[in-house]
């Protein structure tokens, strides 16, 4: 009988953690508790977006096509956290995302980035540790739209419910040749100012430069032909 658990370890696919009943249930969960604190929506819509763009920027930037995929499993579970607390959620969500893939079979040396990548996503306490990590970071504080918005009444809008409301369009373009990421949005001024975007988002996109330099990026933010570099 063969007990070795990487010869029983099997390739799981970003689909077989989509369809998980476990992942799905969590990730409700998580935007559940975020909901009832007011914050904008961090569910399956959030993490599927983060989960895309992670993909364009790997694949960009011409990563082999499986560390493409377990960079769009770390971004699809990097929010699995928020279903204990808001606080620590990168930590927290490292730890549901090992006990999950571990009893999905993944191996552990495919579990090891993800796991890191998940843990240091957020600006308050991580940092770009590897092409899958810094991907994840500039993907994550690119999903800004008004479809993130929760709060049915805007009467009540807090700014980053009118900052995200305000968003219209929002993408994330590459050029190769010149070794730059731009994250491009069209704002509806009528709700927010786009130096009140520039204001709440600021320690985000210095984060976003900080991981754009780490695959040989330079980060810039352009709103309504407005520069930020």
């Amino acid at each position: 009988m063969n007990t070795d658990p990487i010869q029983d370890a099997r390739v799981i696919t970003l689909k077989d953690v989509k369809s998980h009943h476990k992942v799905k249930t969590l990730i409700d969960g998580a935007n559940e508790l975020l909901r009832s604190m007011g914050y904008t929506e961090h569910g399956h819509r959030h993490v599927g977006i983060v989960s895309g763009i992670t993909r364009h920027i790997m694949d960009t930037l011409g990563m082999p096509a499986r560390e493409v995929e377990l960079g769009q499993i770390a971004a699809y579970l990097h929010d699995i956290g928020n279903v204990i607390n808001r606080i620590d959620h990168p930590i927290s969500g490292a730890n549901i995302a090992f006990t999950l893939l571990n009893e999905m079979g993944m191996p552990p040396e495919e579990i090891a980035p993800i796991l890191g990548a998940i843990g240091n996503h957020e600006e308050l306490a991580g940092t770009p540790i590897s092409v899958m990590s810094a991907a994840l970071i500039v993907a994550d504080k690119s999903d800004v739209h008004r479809s993130r918005v929760q709060n049915p009444m805007m009467e009540t809008f807090d700014i980053h419910d009118r900052v995200n409301y305000a968003v219209e369009k929002s993408h994330v373009d590459m050029n190769p040749d010149e070794k730059t990421i731009r994250l491009v949005l069209e704002i509806d001024t009528n709700f927010a100012s786009v130096m009140e975007y520039f204001e709440i988002f600021l320690s985000r996109m210095v984060m976003c430069r900080k991981a754009s330099a780490l695959f040989g990026y330079r980060f810039s933010l352009e709103a309504n032909g407005i520069f930020l570099e």
